[in-house]
């Protein structure tokens, strides 16, 4: 048994779990705050008290935004009246490092968020010091804290620190000292058992997790708490690895229990006082349980288009024909013209040949993982047309890698050493050639994320891989080779942290904002355009209709070189949907200027006269998709919608709460619908749409065609906050009427 899931409550009792003839002995009721979670929310939850199936309002104790998102937040924040950052915010400049568009536009950025930090008392981390995750974890994590990011992967736990990646109007509440507020969430127990074997890195338990959580939605907006004897055998670097893929499993956040060696590790980075013991009470309840036995776990593969589609390496290569044409069908189904080739990789012999290779990021770019990868190519070399690059994740990495000769010795070795820097996870980074196959120890590998650009002919892979394997491989001449099959010797040399390039680069100016200090703007900086108040009724228009399984947000918004834009809703707002239906932004262009139209356009005059609509009306357009919201945390791939005139998405479910909250900021409402005979271009008329709010569903009227369609949408609750924002029009209209 490598990973075995329970779905139904577990009880433990120090540490063991409870039998059912022994829970009888034990009262039972408040046995869920026995968790480690628990404590944590019940510390930041400032509406006592704190108890399952009941709205918590968070504080947290820290925030962190990068370079392609604070920008937008301290933008809306200030419009809503922002003087000084309340908790230590924290500006990383990590993934518009590189100019991937020309011009000054990134660098503006960055000119930007330094101004922001001077006026308003935040914490700036220039280009190439830390890539943002890495920074948060070497300076600010600590045991029972809770931190909130603008980024997915914003996730701590192994550190103790409950860490939640949101869009950026979850932030600007945060800033303006409002709450975050959500039900209290289920808490599953990740009960981990047994040490990994060697060349089996932190990538390859990930992957196995996600692979087994992800489609089933096991973790869906809940929190993952690790626990169990395997802890101990897994270095803090190594639990690091595993937890910030957490979020590929769509959980809420993540949190494990503390022991020495986070104790060590938090001493070793000048933090010994942000370390305390955190485990759960003699008695604890969680909701569901997942035990993984690491003993078991083989070198795995993530195969495009997505980090659950993970099987073991061997299993890939046993038949490689099978699933690489798997991939190579469904990149025929994305390309707009000329045709994807995968399956050209497998050689005559049935090995497969990859192009490029990279280690890189928050998940790649630790100590451990290059030291350990350094050994495995020691001697070996990469030669040909293979390009293997590295990037360390900090630079207290960097130059401890360094001052051993590591990085020399990598170079001499044939690899690329760079600095920190996201852009291979996103697409502004070492790109691959069309239809190439890239391997990589980073975080994600969606269809189009690495900088594909299928519209116009252009596709690519990304697999992901444990850096072990992605050595194993490089040594291997480029042939896919798990790292379980090459011998090597590693003897670990203890990692050294020193942050004096940190107290020469970083601006920490927490406490000490001028507010007078004038913000840098440059060209492309804009402000947000003004949002409309929801109106009595609603006539939407399908703009578009994705018939996929599951769309993510770099479907909705690209990444890649569209990412410099972020700071200009009009001009990002151009690229909405441009890979996936690029007719799009036209037709919501053209629905916004009828909206605006002095006389009705008639087809919207018949569908008011079908329906009989009486009070004020709002037209807009609207996006159906099945399950719109995977991945990214950017709030861009709603804010992009609002800013062309979207008043609505209607989905069968939606991905992540992260992707409904950044709706919701944006004041457009979240329907669910369970049918599927919407088409593209129909118009829905929903009367008296604000009873919706208080019914949780609303009849609506689909006219196609001269005939009218009586269906159903429901919208899941929303709290008294999230229904003033939809009314509002958006967070700004709502916190400019609080400050009024």
């Amino acid at each position: 048994m490598t990973l075995k899931k329970t779905n139904r409550k577990a009880y433990y009792y120090k540490g063991r779990k409870l039998s059912g003839k022994e829970l009888s002995s034990y009262d039972l009721t408040d046995a869920y705050k026995g968790t480690v979670a628990f404590s944590i929310l019940d510390a930041h939850n400032v509406d006592k008290p704190t108890e399952k199936g009941k709205q918590l309002k968070l504080k947290f104790d820290c925030l962190a935004s990068h370079d392609i998102t604070y920008v937008g937040i301290i933008q809306t924040a200030k419009a809503s009246g922002l003087n000084k950052f309340p908790i230590p915010y924290v500006l990383t400049n990590c993934h518009n490092s590189l100019c991937a568009v020309g011009g000054t536009i990134n660098e503006d950025d960055h000119n930007f968020g330094y101004s922001a930090a001077k006026k308003y008392g935040g914490i700036y981390v220039p280009a190439h010091q830390g890539v943002i995750h890495s920074y948060m974890r070497e300076r600010m994590a600590g045991c029972g804290k809770m931190i909130l990011g603008s980024d997915s992967h914003t996730r701590y736990g192994a550190l103790g620190t409950l860490a939640i990646g949101e869009g950026g109007g979850e932030l600007v509440k945060q800033l303006l000292d409002q709450t975050y507020d959500i039900l209290y969430p289920d808490v599953v127990g990740v009960e981990l058992v047994g040490k990994p074997k060697k060349g089996v890195g932190p990538q390859d338990v990930a992957l196995t997790i996600i692979k087994e959580t992800f489609k089933c939605g096991f973790v869906k907006n809940k929190i993952m708490e690790f626990f169990g004897s395997g802890i101990k055998n897994l270095p803090v670097e190594y639990r690091n690895g595993i937890d910030v893929m957490t979020t590929e499993t769509t959980c809420l956040s993540s949190v494990w229990v503390t022991d020495e060696a986070v104790k060590e590790y938090l001493t070793e980075h000048n933090r010994a006082d942000e370390y305390k013991e955190l485990k759960q009470k003699n008695l604890c309840c969680y909701d569901a349980v997942i035990k993984v036995n690491l003993s078991k776990i083989e070198p795995m593969i993530a195969l495009p288009f997505h980090p659950s589609n993970a099987i073991t390496i061997k299993e890939l290569l046993s038949n490689p024909y099978k699933y690489l044409s798997e991939c190579e069908k469904r990149g025929n189904e994305l390309i707009k013209k000329g045709f994807f080739r995968l399956t050209d990789k497998i050689t005559p012999d049935g090995k497969i040949k990859v192009d490029q290779a990279i280690i890189a990021g928050c998940a790649g770019g630790t100590y451990d993982n290059i030291e350990e990868a350094c050994a495995i190519l020691r001697g070996h070399g990469v030669g040909g047309k293979l390009s293997v690059s590295v990037y360390p994740g900090s630079m207290p990495t960097y130059i401890d890698l360094s001052k051993k000769g590591l990085l020399a010795e990598l170079m001499t070795e044939g690899v690329n050493v760079k600095t920190a820097f996201c852009g291979p996870c996103f697409g502004a980074g070492d790109v691959p050639a069309n239809n190439g196959l890239s391997i990589r120890h980073t975080t994600r590998n969606f269809e189009s994320r690495e900088g594909s650009k299928p519209g116009e002919g252009q596709l690519a892979c990304v697999a992901l891989m444990d850096a072990r394997s992605i050595a194993a491989t490089a040594r291997n001449g480029g042939y896919l080779t798990p790292a379980t099959d090459v011998d090597y010797v590693y003897k670990k040399k203890k990692a050294v942290y020193d942050d004096s390039i940190y107290k020469i680069r970083i601006t920490d100016c927490f406490g000490k904002g001028d507010i007078n200090y004038p913000l840098c703007y440059g060209p492309n900086i804009a402000d947000w355009p003004e949002m409309q108040p929801l109106k009595d009724n609603l006539i939407m228009k399908v703009a578009a209709k994705i018939d996929d399984a599951v769309t993510t947000t770099d479907e909705l918004i690209p990444s890649g070189e569209t990412s410099s834009y972020r700071s200009n809703p009009l001009r990002l707002a151009e690229f909405t949907l441009s890979r996936k239906r690029p007719d799009y932004v036209g037709k919501a262009k053209k629905i916004a200027e009828d909206a605006l139209s002095e006389s009705l356009p008639d087809e919207y005059a018949e569908a008011v006269k079908l329906t009989k609509i009486d009070g004020s009306i709002e037209i807009g357009s609207v996006i159906y998709a099945v399950k719109p919201g995977d991945g990214s945390a950017r709030e861009q791939a709603a804010s992009c919608q609002r800013v062309l005139g979207g008043v609505a998405n209607i989905a069968k479910e939606y991905a992540t709460k992260r992707y409904r909250s950044n709706l919701i900021n944006w004041g457009m409402l979240p329907f669910i619908y369970d049918g599927d005979d919407i088409l593209c271009d129909d118009i829905i008329v929903v009367k008296d749409v604000k009873k919706v709010f208080d019914e949780g569903k609303t009849d609506a009227y689909v006219v196609r065609n001269g005939q009218v369609k009586k269906i159903v949408l429901r919208m899941d609750a929303v709290t008294a906050r999230e229904k003033e924002i939809i009314l509002a029009g958006c967070l700004i209209n709502a916190n400019r009427k609080d400050v009024k």
